[in-house]
């Protein structure tokens, strides 16, 4: 059997935030079902895909990471507690913002920001050539 990739350390602060908002693992329905897409047979064979439902509002999580169902089980829980803190606090997670960040650093310009953008380098450029001094005036 391959060795747990996920800290111990993880795994209890994880528990320990669920205790704090009030989530309990009776309040847990925890199933382990067949995974889907990308990895072969092996994927398709064993029941690594975890879903959890929250039973008092049925928020129901999913998560197939990995193929260690030891490690989808953290992921699907601290899945579970970043909408929970989400819906119940009202606020975006670190996590979310940075991912947040990322997805509109890389994506792309729209054909009239391009355009905008284009112009003004072309404008800075020109600038720049005036402030040469011609070839011929020595």
């Amino acid at each position: 059997m391959s060795e747990q990739t996920v800290s111990k350390k993880k795994i209890s602060e994880v528990n320990g935030r669920l205790l704090a908002i009030g989530v309990s693992e009776a309040d847990l329905q925890e199933d382990f079902i067949k995974g889907s897409g990308k990895g072969g047979q092996k994927i398709n064979k064993t029941n690594s895909c975890v879903q959890l439902t929250f039973l008092k509002t049925g928020l129901v999580v999913r998560c197939q990471k990995t193929r260690s169902r030891e490690d989808n089980r953290f992921f699907a829980r601290r899945i579970l507690l970043e909408r929970l803190e989400q819906a119940m606090l009202g606020k975006k997670s670190d996590e979310n913002r940075q991912r947040h960040k990322i997805r509109t650093q890389k994506k792309r310009r729209s054909r009239k920001a391009k355009a905008k953008m284009l112009e003004q380098k072309k404008h800075r450029a020109d600038i720049k050539q005036l402030r040469k001094k011609p070839a011929d005036c020595d």
